[in-house]
């Protein structure tokens, strides 16, 4: 790729996760060539980059477009996905070695030190190890195959992006509170601790619950 065809991917990636770019808005090459100034063809190659990071979605005649993941289905893969890995954490709590505990414990110090320099990059990267890591000490291949169905990198890099720094710092620490669960062999603790986790990182990307059905008084 050229030096204008990255940079042209850098920006319409920032701009499409920072929210100013709408899942679902169609991405027109001259509109786009016009703004990031350059020419259509570093556009056009940027597009197919971001399609295959699973940003943006490209159809034959219609042109490119902001992937788009209804809300309802984002709420049931987070609800899934803290049930799934909140088992693969009580799991690992009783039969992680030392040796595993303590590689998640490294992966989780590290990404603590580039999310205090907002290196989302690196946190993403670390991020995806280090649930990685957790849900293989299930040994289960039905974790990983569900797991794997489950987790989009656009819903994670969206996810990341809308963390405040709040929320950042909350998700930082659960990690680092999950190693000292295993490291207690308390199955009970780090599964309720990786259930908070997810259940956190959903309300950063979704905002508050709605309920259908309102309690009654």
């Amino acid at each position: 790729m050229t030096a204008a065809s990255d940079r042209a991917v850098e920006r319409l990636r920032e701009r499409i996760l920072s929210g100013e770019y709408a899942p679902g808005e169609r991405l027109g090459e001259v509109e786009l060539a016009d703004k990031l100034g350059v020419s259509r063809t570093p556009v056009r190659e940027a597009l197919r980059l971001l399609a295959a990071e699973g940003l943006v979605e490209i159809t034959t005649n219609k042109g490119a477009r902001v992937v788009e993941y209804p809300a309802h289905d984002l709420d049931h893969i987070f609800l899934i996905r803290a049930r799934i890995e909140g088992l693969s954490a009580r799991t690992a709590a009783i039969h992680a070695s030392d040796a595993d505990i303590d590689k998640l414990d490294e992966i989780a110090t590290e990404l603590a030190g580039y999310a205090a320099h907002g290196e989302l990059d690196e946190v993403y990267r670390l991020n995806a190890d280090y649930h990685s890591t957790l849900n293989g000490l299930s040994g289960s291949a039905v974790v990983l195959s569900t797991i794997g169905s489950l987790i989009h990198a656009t819903v994670l890099l969206r996810t990341l992006h809308s963390f405040d720094e709040a929320a950042m710092r909350r998700s930082v620490s659960h990690h680092l509170e999950i190693v000292a669960a295993l490291r207690a062999r308390d199955p009970d603790w780090a599964e309720a601790v990786m259930h908070a986790h997810l259940l956190s990182a959903r309300a950063s990307l979704l905002g508050p619950r709605k309920h259908a059905v309102e309690e009654t008084p």
